[in-house]
């Protein structure tokens, strides 16, 4: 019997008559970076939500932290942390504390659409919210209290600290105008130590504002703190409390603040939410020979 073979050049030649199938497919298209808009942890017979309302670049963060220290000390630091120097990135995260009975919401973001926007995407509505803690009164913490429509929360009341709400109602802001002067009669106003709700106590940690709180959520033997803005980044604020920030209104305050909290956070080894911190926003604070550091949730609350 007669054997056929193909030479190489026969072979090539008859890949090169087959159709470029692969060839005519279109490119996948580029998407864009992504972020989860939500994350959502069970605290004892709590649920805990955190809701990404808004991220946005800062150029300059040495114009916002470290303003006592030198341009080389900033990027020394930077550089270890491989972070840049020339943009930072906020991130806007506003908290739903589910106690079973009760829905209450920390922070409203910059605007109601932002925070809306993820409300839905976490699977609740905005008029689902029973309570609104407001921890202070920046813009981007009570941004989205009202907008167009009125008030975001149709059946809420809400509850924020009455040094912070004092404060802004004699300094003629107009966000606070705006904002908050409209729900004053359905406000509650509590000093550090009281409840907001059950489970949900308030923490002093002026500075910042002048009545700023965090909040220490407690269930079954479980707890977590709402740190708000005592920390504002991982690294230029919390790794480094004695830096000055430019928010900060009375900044030896602010850092004494940051001492007392970062020294609570690691001698009990308690999760903290930051409302800037890189989302989702839940970590540890690590005692170092130097300070601190921030230790971002990997698992440790899933469990």
């Amino acid at each position: 019997m007669r054997r056929h073979t193909l030479s190489r050049r026969a072979l090539l030649g008859a890949a090169a008559a087959l159709p470029l199938a692969h060839a005519a497919r279109a490119a996948a298209p580029m998407m864009g970076p992504s972020s989860a808009t939500h994350r959502r942890i069970a605290l004892g017979d709590f649920e805990i939500t955190n809701l990404l309302a808004g991220t946005a670049p800062r150029e300059d963060p040495h114009s916002i932290f470290g303003l006592n220290v030198d341009d080389d000390t900033f990027a020394e630091v930077a550089r270890d942390a491989l972070l840049p120097t020339e943009v930072a990135q906020f991130f806007f995260t506003p908290t739903l504390v589910n106690t079973g009975e009760t829905l209450v919401l920390f922070d409203t973001g910059l605007d109601p659409a932002g925070l809306t926007e993820a409300l839905s995407g976490a699977g609740y509505s905005a008029d689902q919210v029973d309570i609104v803690v407001i921890t202070h009164m920046h813009g981007d913490h009570i941004g989205g209290l009202m907008g167009a429509d009125g008030a975001t929360f149709a059946n809420a009341r809400y509850v924020t600290g009455a040094a912070e709400f004092d404060h802004w109602a004699a300094a003629e802001n107009d966000g606070f105008e705006a904002k908050m002067r409209p729900l004053a009669e359905q406000t509650t106003m509590i000093e550090p130590g009281q409840d907001a709700a059950p489970g949900i106590t308030a923490v002093e940690a002026f500075g910042h504002t002048p009545g700023h709180m965090a909040y220490r959520i407690e269930s079954a033997g479980k707890s977590l703190l709402i740190g708000a803005d005592f920390a504002n980044h991982p690294v230029f604020s919390l790794a480094h409390p004695d830096w000055e920030v430019s928010f900060d209104m009375d900044k030896s305050a602010a850092a004494a603040t940051r001492h007392a909290l970062l020294d609570m956070l690691a001698a009990e080894r308690m999760p903290f939410i930051g409302y800037h911190m890189p989302f989702p926003a839940m970590g540890y604070v690590k005692r170092t020979e130097g300070g601190y550091a921030y230790l971002p949730e990997s698992y440790q609350l899933r469990l």
